[in-house]
């Protein structure tokens, strides 16, 4: 990558720094500021990111020149926007004025109005306000606050946490290795998150293509427009991994954050972080191509902004925040918004409530009166709406356009969703999904479990591989223990967010005594965000990392309950046992994620496929290493002939993205790659005879089938080139 490349890669992450030192809130109370800086920030960046992509998108300019432009006058404005928070001659009111400027401008297009209302952040203080102005200088404040933090953990510790402090960053550490280290081989990017890039950066463009692989247009593209950033930037895929780790590190900041407003301590949120980052389905996300992670971090984001919302009125630039959240959720994954919908209605019941009794409980003259504060309540759940469609709104407009409906074609909304919801069926599905969500190496645990859903299931009268509830040709169970990413179980991590849960909504006194009403309704979200989920997704052997936004909204009810159990110890034999049970969890949760990062699937530390010792086109293939060689010799056939125009025959499962890497040009350009069918109904394939050679993948009769007529096919065991006479 140029010096110029690596100048761009720095931009998103000066934005964000710059951001967290402008947006993080100054008011004395605020629950972990600097996180919630954090927050705030990574929303704005990831909401100028994706309106980048839709506005340039429009224009048919998604080049390396527009998007360089974009991101240095959005780090300058930000730059600008930060030194005026810092400004000694400014007053607050301007300085909080200028920081909603920024936050209404890039988050719904306009320019900013009067905000009425409020922020519940507050302006800064005095003394803030006559700071040397110098955006070094709020940026150096902010950095100081993460070092005196650091060094008071470090200092007041105890050896436990420190332990727990240290493991976290271990593992964080040991991901940012692999993910730099490996090259991106995800099944499914093969197949549709990667060439979805390639092709918007071929054509410039993101109008939809003729395809046979329907998800490279139908599914939401939130986390494939954040790698078309660093495509454009680097000019390939040595930085895409780094996508889901940052993703990873958000849902840690966020969920910390989520226990210590819930009212949990140091060591509750340590937990929260240990339990969490070991979890091997997060460990092996967070060096992925894949988009859960990005998704849950989403989702995480909206759930902190929500309790915000429990015990303080909104402003704008909670509203804001939190309709960026629930646009880029959408945007990123829909089933995310089966855990922001119930969060968004929490949040919406808990403002009402505010709105209708006087800020601090004493009347207020000058305050505006009950039926004022509920319409502004109103308005700014309108708003959140309205900043949601505006992030979102483009694509599903596209898909409606293209589909005739938002969600996509029927076989989308057919073969995921759930076609049953009768009472039984729904009971058969959440047994089968906690089954695989809590799967075991113990076989024999395994099959009689199994045993038991599938005879109960046809005791009530339910098929328990009906198509109705079950995903595609699937078939229950399947073992989902070993550390695979589109897999792996989270029995430990799950076991301890179920019992905190069923704690916090029985007795949530004995876990946090003073905030028992916040703890109980935001357990009552997630146990129905989870209920939901298995009333709305069909089973499906890869169904474990679905539930990942799910898993990361309820490990802070792990920690706060693990953190209850070690408070309440005091040598009694009961309570000791309790606590030796807990701690042998946590190190048994420690014990699975150092195995998931040395022996997971498909990156790994050591062993065969190791990252050290692997190659890169092997690493590529590790999914199915047998395909390696057939796809260079194909590859390298076409190249030798000098064809331009290349013909794709695929399925709808099969790889296409090493064709992108494979035929490129000397120079780096993408080669021009058409498909020779298409499930678009409106967009026809391009005609055999127009292309200059064929490459195909999947059976030989397929590509046999639309080859032209005295064309030569060579073919081996998967993969399969065409030729004209003439070449």
């Amino acid at each position: 990558m140029s010096a110029a490349g690596w100048m761009l890669v720095a931009a998103p992450v000066a934005a964000l720094v710059l951001l967290t030192a402008l947006l993080r809130p100054r008011a004395a109370g605020a629950i972990a500021p600097h996180r919630l800086g954090v927050v705030r920030a990574a929303l704005l960046t990831g909401v100028f990111a994706v309106l980048t992509v839709e506005v340039l998108g429009t224009l048919d300019a998604l080049t390396l020149p527009a998007f360089a432009l974009a991101w240095l006058i959005f780090v300058a404005g930000v730059a600008v926007a930060a030194g005026r928070r810092r400004d000694p001659g400014a007053t607050p009111a301007a300085v909080e004025g200028s920081r909603r400027a920024v936050l209404v401008g890039a988050a719904v297009g306009g320019p900013s109005a009067d905000d009425p209302t409020v922020d519940a952040s507050g302006p800064p203080p005095a003394d803030a306000a006559a700071s040397p102005a110098t955006v070094r200088g709020g940026v150096a404040a902010l950095l100081a606050g993460w070092a005196d933090r650091l060094t008071h953990l470090r200092r007041t510790a105890t050896r436990g946490e420190r332990l727990l402090a240290g493991t976290v960053l271990a593992v964080v550490l040991t991901e940012l290795v692999v993910a730099l280290l490996a090259e991106p081989n995800n099944f499914d990017s093969q197949t549709y998150h990667l060439p979805k890039v390639e092709h918007w950066v071929a054509q410039g463009s993101l109008e939809f293509w003729p395809t046979a692989i329907h998800r490279q247009v139908t599914i939401p593209p939130g986390a494939e427009y954040l790698l078309l950033h660093l495509r454009l930037f680097t000019g390939g895929d040595a930085l895409h991994n780094l996508v889901q780790w940052a993703a990873g590190i958000g849902c840690l900041l966020a969920a910390t954050r989520i226990t210590a407003q819930l009212g949990g301590g140091r060591r509750a949120q340590l937990v929260t972080a240990f339990l969490l980052a070991t979890t091997p389905m997060v460990a092996l996300q967070a060096t992925s191509t894949q988009t859960d992670l990005v998704a849950a971090a989403w989702a995480a984001c909206a759930a902190t902004l929500v309790l915000d919302g429990l015990r303080r009125r909104a402003g704008l630039t909670d509203a804001l925040a939190l309709g960026a959240a629930t646009g880029l959720t959408a945007l990123t994954k829909t089933s995310g918004l089966i855990a922001v919908g119930p969060l968004l209605l929490l949040w919406g019941l808990a403002q009402l409530r505010l709105a209708r009794r006087p800020a601090g409980g004493v009347p207020d003259r000058a305050a505006p009166t009950g039926g004022r504060q509920v319409a502004r309540t109103v308005g700014g759940s309108l708003l959140v709406l309205l900043v949601a469609a505006t992030v979102v709104g483009p694509f599903l407009a596209r898909e409606t356009a293209e589909f005739g409906h938002p969600l996509g074609p029927p076989r989308l909304r057919e073969s995921i969703p759930m076609e049953r919801h009768d009472p039984a069926a729904v009971l058969v599905n959440a047994l089968r999904i906690g089954h695989t969500a809590f799967d075991t190496p113990l076989a024999p645990l395994r099959a009689g479990t199994a045993s038991a859903i599938i005879d109960g299931s046809r005791a009530v009268g339910v098929d328990p591989q009906d198509r109705a509830i079950t995903f595609g040709r699937e078939v229950f169970p399947v073992p989902a223990w070993y550390p695979d990413e589109d897999r792996v179980a989270f029995p430990l991590a799950g076991a301890l967010a179920l019992v905190g849960a069923v704690v916090a909504l029985a007795r949530p006194r004995r876990v946090v005594p003073g905030r028992s009403a916040a703890l109980r309704a935001y357990a009552g979200v997630v146990v129905g965000a989870v209920v939901l989920h298995t009333a709305m997704i069909k089973w499906q052997p890869w169904g474990n990392r679905l539930l990942l936004y799910a898993l990361v909204l309820a490990v802070p009810l792990a920690g706060l309950w693990v953190d209850a159990v070690l408070r309440r110890r005091d040598g009694t034999g009961r309570r000791s046992v309790a606590a030796g049970l807990v701690v042998t969890v946590l190190a048994t949760s420690a014990l699975a994620g150092v195995l998931a990062l040395s022996y997971g699937f498909p990156r790994r530390l050591v062993g065969a496929g190791s990252v050290f010792t692997t190659g890169e086109w092997d690493t590529r293939f590790l999914r199915r290493p047998q395909w390696a060689d057939e796809f260079r010799w194909a590859a390298s056939a076409v190249r030798a002939s000098d064809a331009r125009r290349i013909g794709l025959v695929q399925q709808n499962d099969n790889w296409e993205y090493p064709w992108w890497l494979l035929l490129r040009d000397d120079d780096g350009r993408s080669p021009e790659l058409v498909a020779l069918q298409s499930v678009l109904p409106d967009r026809p394939p391009a005609d055999p005879t127009s292309v200059d050679a064929i490459v195909c993948t999947g059976p030989r009769t397929e590509c046999a089938r639309l080859v032209p007529a005295g064309w030569t096919i060579e073919y081996r065991d998967h993969v399969g080139y065409a030729l004209p006479p003439t070449r």
